[in-house]
């Protein structure tokens, strides 16, 4: 995830990023936003995107991963 937004107002951009690269530098792809002070739905997410990265072999950090689970629980199972 990488930081943007003001002080005391944080927004972060969910990304595809190389682990070797810093938190705020270069990534591959933006997959989603993160708001943590705004409630309700405060995230949006590109499922099919981050399905995927994690099929190519990339590893979500333990809050990509649960905006992925519940992400996949809102969406309804195609008939």
């Amino acid at each position: 995830m990488k930081r943007v937004g003001t002080k005391n107002a944080p927004v972060f951009r969910i990304v595809v990023a190389d682990g070797r690269s810093p938190r705020d530098g270069k990534f591959i792809e933006e997959i989603g936003v993160y708001q943590p002070l705004k409630s309700g739905d405060n995230f949006t997410l590109k499922l099919d995107r981050a399905q995927y990265w994690i099929s190519q072999g990339a590893q979500p950090s333990d809050t990509v991963a649960s905006f992925i689970k519940k992400a996949g629980k809102a969406v309804p199972a195609a008939a």
